[in-house]
């Protein structure tokens, strides 16, 4: 008997045990295997989802630096234009020129904020840059001083207004 015990020593205990023991144990770890690997899957795909969005918005607002730095030559293109204006006559080209920048900006989705004298104020499409005493009920605009701008859904610059006290 002591050599039996001996000899059992170098042999595996899943070898020893019973059919249904060693059935019992390999069901055991094949669950934990599909788990392990259902886990895996469910982490790839929540993975890949993760990565469309994120792909999704650099497509989207990836470009925002520069219309951020394109609406500031516009709103410098509109001085220009008021200047000569106030100079003279003004060319329809030089009209249809900003009125093609304008485009271009609208089709990578920017636009702009609308906003009129006697809206009401709204902080979260606008910056209230003075407030005046006016005739006009107090959170009202009375100027748009800067226009704003939105890209697609984000707002890009507040517009920047008078309100009246």
């Amino acid at each position: 008997m002591e050599e039996d015990k001996a000899s059992n020593k170098n042999i595996p205990p899943e070898e020893t045990a019973s059919p249904d023991d060693r059935l019992a144990a390999a069901e055991k770890q094949r669950d934990e295997y599909l788990a392990g690997w259902q886990r895996a899957k469910a982490d790839l795909i929540n993975y890949k989802r993760e990565e469309m969005v994120h792909l999704a918005e650099v497509a989207q607002y990836g470009n925002e630096e520069f219309i951020r730095e394109l609406v500031v030559v516009l709103d410098n293109f509109d001085l220009g234009l008021r200047a000569m204006e106030k100079n003279g006559g003004v060319d329809k080209g030089i009209y249809l020129i900003r009125s093609q920048i304008e485009d271009i900006l609208k089709k990578r989705g920017l636009e702009k904020i609308e906003l009129r004298s006697g809206d009401k104020f709204d902080p979260a499409v606008a910056e209230a840059m003075v407030e005046i005493e006016s005739d006009k009920p107090p959170g009202t605009v009375i100027e748009v001083a800067e226009p704003g701008y939105k890209l697609h859904d984000k707002i890009l610059r507040a517009a920047r207004v008078i309100i009246s006290k």
